[in-house]
Formats: C-alpha cells, structure tokens, sequence
C-alpha cells in the first residue's frame, strides 16, 4: 500500500459507502501533525440533505478509505433534523 501526501488527495471525489456522491475534498484538517478531519466541497444529492451548505467538514474517523476515491460512512452524513452549521464564505 503506497502512502499518499496531503496534496495527492485534494480534488478526489468522495463517496459514501453506499455508493452516492458525496463531493470533492478540499482541504485537511490538521491537529499536533495529525489529520482530525476532511473540509468536503458538497456535490451530488447529498446538497439537499445538508441545507444548501456548499461545504461540510468530515472527522477523519469517518473516512473508510482512500485510494483513487474516498469513502465515507454513510454516518457521517448530518441527518436532516440536525442543526447544519455552515462554513462562511471566504473559507470555500
């Protein structure tokens, strides 16, 4: 298994585990040197389930894999009775 640096992955496209395009990765969320989580642009179906939110942050401990694509569990998605708190603007 080849390890990827930071830059290989920004663009890739995310998935859920259950197949439906979640949206691009955009940046890492980095905490004492460690990845604590993914800033996700949001594409796909997914948009309506957030509340028009163009971009959502994902801990890495949701992420299943990454490799030409990353996968998500489909729990990391906010459920649509969550409070979605939206990234501003000048952070997309």
């Amino acid at each position: 298994m080849r390890i990827k640096k930071i830059t290989e992955v920004i663009g890739t496209k995310v998935y859920t585990d259950s197949g439906d395009h979640f949206g691009e990765v955009e940046e890492a969320n980095l905490s004492e040197n460690k990845i604590d989580g993914w800033r996700i642009k949001v594409g796909g179906s997914i948009i309506s389930l957030i509340g028009g939110a163009k971009g959502v942050i994902i801990p890495h401990q949701f992420v299943r894999a990454i490799s030409d694509i990353f996968i998500i569990n489909k729990s990391a998605l906010p459920s649509p009775d969550s409070d979605i708190e939206e990234i501003p603007e000048d952070l997309i």
